[in-house]
């Protein structure tokens, strides 16, 4: 058995292949939806200022922290975990993680190598928005 995950910041699918590899039929195991706004509507509207120094009574700006980006890595642990822990409780062998370039990226990293043992293709791609009949074409014409 074969499960398919597809992420954005903001929400990730786990798909259950009950076809094969050439006639996939997804079946959806588990969505989850998570609100990530912009980061000028997360944190403080200004950022902090730090002095050069003591004498010179120079200020400079500290760089704003991305919030946006830090949700989004977050998310990415969860999903993470989450595909952990659907892979150990269930009987998917394998795994194609489909999802845009920098989350893609982000998951790579976080995956545990158990799961990451498990994954047989990565697609970047981001189709959380398409239908599950879609995807399933992005699948075969991927493979």
């Amino acid at each position: 058995m074969q499960s398919c995950s597809s992420v954005t910041a903001r929400k990730a699918l786990f798909l259950r292949n009950e076809g094969d590899e050439k006639f996939p039929n997804l079946k959806t195991e588990a969505v989850f939806e998570e609100e990530n706004p912009p980061a000028h509507s997360q944190g403080s509207d200004c950022p902090g200022r730090v002095s050069e120094s003591s004498h010179s009574g120079q200020r400079s700006a500290v760089e704003t922290t991305d919030w946006h980006e830090l949700e989004e890595k977050r998310f990415a642990r969860q999903v993470a975990a989450a595909a952990e822990r659907l892979l150990r409780g269930e009987r998917a062998t394998s795994l194609i993680v489909v999802a845009p370039p920098r989350t893609l990226a982000e998951l790579s990293s976080t995956f545990h190598d158990d799961v990451r043992g498990r994954i047989v293709a990565e697609l970047a791609k981001d189709l959380t928005k398409h239908p599950v009949s879609d995807i399933e074409e992005h699948l075969r014409d991927a493979g």
